[in-house]
């Protein structure tokens, strides 16, 4: 229908057929701008995140959506499929964006022992809107030549419906009392979400790491390349993306209708709305096994299925593990100070991997040589986070923990004075502790 669209556009305008060369460009471009915006929106998710806040991010970040729905959704009245490619351009951006605030927003939001469970949400959120969406898509609801634009505007419906309900959530209690610094704020919120007066412990957690990252110059993604102690977490982040998105799922749902009519399926669109609702299913299932057996274990458990399943075995287990993990795994694997850039890097990945050109069907073979890769890769080098804190994340990497503060009473010698091993860079009074010793050198030899 986009292809007619095309065609009729291109006729109104000059008076001819558009060139079936001029009409796959414009047909590729429609389809692939919208991971070029998901790209450049995902490295944009750090600097909003940290200047706006979590809540009122999204709150921004959903105009993007409004916009991009109207200019899909009026593009026949103005007879400009310009619009269609600008739509989903600013779409893609929308996506890139909303894929990094909202896990790094739920997994502050939400208590260690369901973190995961809660992180899932995010993926499940996704899948049923891609369910909804092939539901619409039928041509006998929104999918026929005259209804197809309001299919692609129904994205300003959720958005709306968003930006209403936000003002009525809290903002993130580690954003108010870790880049904020404000303690009775993030008190509030905290007793708001867990439903009790008592959120000493969550508290105390924030306070620690709070303390540290005032200690700790904040972290810019080119750092974030340069810092020796944050290349193994950013290493497994960007490789657990890269296995996400280099499964070959987006094969299955891009071309999963013309897959079901090659294998010979008579209505290959509901085998398609059955995948849908098998993806669908399988995150709900992730959902419940998320806490229970381990993010590393499903992450296992989904690409090993994958290397050897067929078609609908590799989207049910791609949503137990690789498809809602890595969202809000790499939220976890850092501390407040290099999350956001962390989540941003990560992201792009995932973006960049999206966009990469299908080589017809021998693509999967490639997928299964890279599904295998990952599974070796995530069984040597992933940890498992299930149940763990945020700074006993980030502890594991950075090795020994920082030492205790230094005695007023008994000033330091020199061997005492070390520094840590974590990648948190500590101010240690170096000065002062070489004065101390300096000094106590000096009444050793004025008492010889």
């Amino acid at each position: 229908k986009l292809r007619a669209f095309f065609n009729n556009t291109w006729m109104e305008r000059y008076a001819e057929p558009i060139k079936p060369g001029t009409c796959t460009i414009v047909w590729s471009l429609s389809v692939a701008i919208f991971s070029v915006g998901g790209m450049v929106g995902s490295f944009s998710v750090g600097v909003m995140a940290d200047r706006f806040g979590r809540k009122l991010s999204m709150f921004l970040v959903n105009i993007l959506a409004v916009i991009g729905g109207l200019l899909m959704g009026f593009s026949t009245l103005c007879s400009s499929y310009e619009m269609v490619i600008a739509g989903r351009l600013v779409i893609g951006l929308f996506c890139g964006l909303f894929t990094g605030l909202t896990p790094m927003y739920v997994g502050e939001l939400s208590p260690t022992p369901l973190r995961g469970a809660f992180g899932t949400l995010h993926q499940l959120g996704v899948v049923i809107g891609i369910l909804v969406a092939q539901i619409f898509g039928l041509e006998s609801l929104l999918g026929s030549d005259k209804l197809w634009p309001l299919l692609l505007a129904l994205t300003v419906i959720p958005a709306v419906l968003q930006c209403i309900l936000l003002p009525f959530c809290p903002e993130s209690p580690r954003f108010l009392l870790i880049n904020q610094n404000k303690e009775e704020q993030a008190r509030k919120a905290l007793v708001r979400l867990r439903g009790f007066e008592d959120v000493s412990k969550d508290m105390q957690e924030m306070k620690e790491e709070s303390s540290k990252m005032a200690m700790e110059k904040k972290v810019t993604i080119p750092e974030l390349f340069r810092t020796a102690a944050y290349r193994q977490p950013l290493l497994i982040a960007v490789m657990l993306h890269l296995s996400q998105q280099l499964s070959g799922i987006n094969a299955v749902f891009y071309y999963s209708t013309g897959i079901f009519e090659s294998a010979g399926v008579t209505q290959p669109i509901y085998a398609t709305i059955g995948a849908g609702a098998v993806n669908t299913v399988f995150t709900v299932v992730s959902l419940f096994l998320v806490e229970r057996v381990g993010r590393r274990t499903l992450h296992l458990v989904g690409l090993a299925g994958m290397a050897v399943s067929a078609l609908l075995m590799t989207i049910a287990l791609l949503l137990m593990g690789p498809g809602p993990i890595p969202w809000f795994i790499v939220a976890e694997l850092f501390s407040q100070g290099p999350r956001p850039a962390a989540i941003a890097v990560a992201g792009c990945c995932n973006w960049t991997a999206n966009f990469l050109e299908l080589c017809g069907p021998y693509v999967f073979i490639i997928f299964m040589i890279l599904l295998l890769f990952f599974f070796i890769f995530t069984f040597i080098k992933v940890p498992e986070t299930k149940g763990k804190t945020f700074d006993e994340i980030a502890r594991e990497f950075g090795g020994a923990p920082p030492p205790p503060a230094i005695s007023v009473e008994a000033p330091p010698t020199s061997s005492s004075v070390t520094l840590p091993a974590s990648p948190i860079k500590e101010k240690v009074p170096l000065m002062e502790a070489a004065a101390a010793e300096d000094k106590s050198i000096s009444t050793a030899q004025a008492s010889l």
